[in-house]
């Protein structure tokens, strides 16, 4: 069924893959873009832009507005963690709670479930990531948390390995990632799921069947 899904971080590495996904797809996108510079890539890959702040409650309330879904593949690159990566993305979780939005795709991130464990560097990351999995997990939303390992910038194989936890180390490249989370979307299998995801070598329709099957 088509849905409108809201992207959040429509213009970042993943969410470029997403938005060409989506604009190939059935359902009505909105891809979130920060200002108007950035809507000129956005209608090249396929995608209708929306001018909305993650950080501005006001501004994502109108996003939010008539959607069904929302992709959350934002990230601050490092530069504001906490503001971006936790605080940005409980701020949709909760706008999408006031506008009744029935589904919530999460990009996280391997070793969110227990940052201490990560390199030193990605500590903060990791923290942020783990608190705004948690405030998901804590909403009514039907939600799906998509933890990858290193991303890539590779051609996309079509090809995964999922798992609850403990895959191991290894990379994935943005473009299967991207696929992942729209799959994501009307997958009754993946509601309340929260899995890791590395490149592989079974097809991601198949492997996304496997989560939550045990």
């Amino acid at each position: 069924m088509p849905l409108t899904v809201l992207l959040a971080g429509s213009h970042g590495g993943v969410g470029q893959h997403v938005t060409t996904r989506l604009g190939e797809s059935d359902h009505d996108d909105r891809c979130m873009i920060r200002d108007d510079a950035q809507a000129e890539i956005i209608d090249e890959l396929g995608g209708e832009p929306i001018v909305a702040d993650l950080t501005e409650p006001d501004s994502l309330e109108a996003a939010v507005d008539g959607c069904d879904a929302i992709i959350f593949a934002a990230g601050s690159g490092g530069n504001d963690v906490y503001g971006v990566d936790r605080d940005g993305a409980i701020t949709l979780i909760e706008a999408a709670e006031g506008a009744d939005v029935e589904r919530f795709v999460m990009l996280s991130s391997m070793g969110a479930d227990d940052p201490q464990s990560g390199p030193d560097p990605l500590e903060d990351y990791l923290i942020a990531k783990a608190e705004a999995d948690e405030r998901l997990r804590q909403s009514d939303l039907n939600h799906t948390i998509v933890r990858p390992g290193e991303l890539t910038d590779e051609d996309g194989t079509g090809q995964i390995r999922v798992g609850e936890f403990d895959l191991g180390e290894g990379d994935i490249p943005r473009e299967d990632v991207a696929e992942v989370l729209v799959e994501s979307l009307e997958r009754d299998g993946l509601v309340d799921e929260t899995f890791e995801l590395l490149g592989g070598e079974e097809p991601i329709a198949d492997a996304l069947e496997s989560v939550g099957a045990a």
